[in-house]
């Protein structure tokens, strides 16, 4: 047990900043990741494992029920649906972090001073926000609360923030309103990322992603999907665009070489992002 509670504490010293809400962030993301992992658990164990409070432990896993992730009976808590999981902004960000680093990265050539720029609230386009002050001055677009706090204070970063119905699962703004201040702009770039890709089409579950989504691609004179190699062969309900539709999709190098020839056969600009441990 104690080397459990040896583990978290190690987990959480990695973080560079020692905030009190910085560290709260961490450590309810592990305790997602621990649950989703064995299922269910009880609330006690957790405070065990990550040497906190009862009351502590109760607090954090009120917050991860509040999101979708959760349901908590009598003392133990269990992990939702997996549709549930997969959509929420704590599972993504803990998924393929070295290939979602390595795709914003490149991402980052697309970048040009004085642009005005929609980014989505997907946790790979999140990854660009320190790289953005290379490219000053520029306008950001976005409806992701998280991206909003990273951009605030940036020196030049114009931000504009799209309001809307705020959807705690993933921490952003959808919805009717939300698509109206879309329509409103014009901008000259938009990064997205989806959560699938199948038959060359691109797809995410919740119809609310794909309307507001849909909203920025429609108001951008170039559009650059993100994606991981997880993101293909998999399905999702509801159909965004076709790949040809981008104009860039930046991939990384484990994404299989049978994808990447069958998108460019189809004249895509394909960008594979090298992280060091690809196969192509």
């Amino acid at each position: 047990m104690t080397q459990k509670i040896n583990q978290g504490d190690e987990l959480l010293d990695q973080l560079t900043s020692d905030s009190r809400q910085t560290r709260q962030v961490a450590r309810r993301r592990m305790i997602a990741e621990a649950v989703m992992s064995e299922g269910s658990m009880r609330i006690e164990d957790l405070t065990d494992r990550f040497g906190i409070s009862l009351m502590t432990a109760h607090r954090d896993v009120d917050e991860l029920v509040s999101r979708g992730l959760f349901r908590k009976t009598r003392g133990i808590v269990t992990a939702a649906a997996t549709n549930l999981i997969e959509s929420s902004d704590i599972y993504r960000s803990s998924r393929q972090s070295a290939e979602k680093k390595a795709i914003a990265e490149a991402a980052m050539q697309f970048v040009e001073p004085g642009q005005a720029i929609f980014f989505d609230d997907s946790t790979t386009v999140l990854q660009m926000a320190p790289h953005l002050s290379s490219k000053v001055p520029i306008t950001a677009i976005t409806n992701s609360l998280t991206l909003m706090n990273a951009l605030t204070g940036m020196h030049d970063v114009t931000l504009l923030a799209l309001g809307g119905q705020y959807y705690n699962w993933c921490n952003a703004f959808m919805g009717r309103m939300t698509i109206n201040e879309i329509r409103a702009l014009r901008a000259d770039v938009f990064f997205i990322s989806m959560s699938a890709i199948n038959e060359g089409i691109v797809l995410h579950q919740s119809p609310e992603t794909v309307d507001t989504k849909r909203a920025m691609f429609d108001c951008s004179v170039k559009r650059i999907l993100l994606a991981d190699h997880t993101k293909f062969d998999r399905r999702a309900l509801h159909s965004f665009a076709a790949l040809d539709e981008f104009d860039v999709v930046i991939v990384d190098d484990r994404t299989p070489s049978v994808q990447i020839d069958r998108m460019r056969s189809k004249d895509i600009n394909v960008v594979v992002a090298r992280t060091g441990s690809g196969r192509v």
